[in-house]
């Protein structure tokens, strides 16, 4: 398996292959978790990467009722079927598939998500949860609602089919700008024969996870053919200014996401990430006495 050729500095290689593991969450909702509490801090500044899909809405009806978030941000990508939801901002919709929902937590908030399958009972999409500096911890919540039609897709000269959530390919730009920790979310679908090479920050934390099919995912793997990486794998990468991805001779689809590391100490309870543990003291003791919204 030969990969690009491009000039793009050092390519990353494979620090580690993670296979998602099975978990309930919310209500009883079952999904695969590729990350979460025990790889802080080797992904920072991400904290969690959940892949909810299914088709047996037995598995996903009770969704994820009323909840609160402080610290963070939650970032829903949905591939099929929708979630409603609703907050205290009083916002409240629907998330379809091909949107996605960038929730800044901020001071705090609290919302509900429920999702429900298409026709055929299908729901499927991933939350990933990155982290928020100290400064920014206690800022004004917010949110980026982000429809399908607003998001710009692009076909590299090697035949990716690139969808820019965050960050930029071939020149064109991701809708969601202006994010402390500069992430880069890209939706990557590659045909038979086809590669992908990207330059990333080399001071970033980036991984990729397999959302179908599969691939190699640096030169030194791909120098072994029979072991590509596969569905609802997570890979980790190394240092380096660049990543080279080919499929094995069948389509791959994958999501690449990259970010400033915050290198803070992480303080991490539920679905609220302080700093210290007075913190998070606080912050429930808040929830628990009607006064963690700082919001009008």
């Amino acid at each position: 398996m030969v990969m690009d050729k491009k000039e793009l500095g050092d390519i990353r290689r494979i620090s580690g292959i993670w296979q998602s593991q099975p978990t309930l969450e919310g209500a009883g909702v079952h999904l695969r978790r590729a990350f979460g509490f025990q790889e802080v801090p080797r992904l920072d500044p991400f904290l969690l990467l959940d892949d909810f899909r299914s088709e047996n809405p037995e598995e996903f009806r009770m969704g994820f009722p009323w909840h609160p978030h402080r610290g963070i941000e939650t970032i829903t990508y949905m591939l099929d079927g929708e979630v409603e939801h609703g907050d205290s901002l009083g916002n409240g919709g629907l998330i379809a598939p091909g949107d996605v929902q960038w929730m800044t937590a901020g001071s705090g908030i609290i919302h509900q998500e429920m999702p429900r399958g298409d026709r055929r009972g299908r729901m499927g999409g991933f939350q990933l949860w990155a982290n928020l500096p100290a400064a920014h911890k206690m800022m004004e919540p917010r949110y980026r609602e982000v429809k399908q039609a607003t998001i710009p897709v692009v076909k590299t000269p090697e035949g990716a089919v690139v969808r820019i959530i965050a960050g930029e390919v071939a020149g064109v730009r991701g809708p969601v700008q202006e994010i402390v920790t500069e992430p880069q979310y890209l939706d990557v679908s590659l045909a038979s024969g086809q590669s992908f090479a990207h330059a990333v920050n080399p001071e970033h934390t980036v991984f990729a996870y397999v959302v179908e099919g599969a691939g190699y995912f640096d030169q030194a793997q791909a120098n072994q053919p029979g072991k590509p990486v596969g569905e609802a794998s997570l890979v980790v990468y190394g240092p380096g200014h660049s990543v080279a991805v080919a499929d094995d001779r069948k389509p791959v689809r994958f999501l690449l996401v990259s970010g400033k590391p915050l290198r803070e100490p992480v303080a991490w309870r539920g679905p609220v990430v302080m700093n210290t543990r007075e913190e998070l003291v606080t912050a429930f003791r808040e929830y628990q006495q009607g006064t963690f919204l700082k919001h009008a």
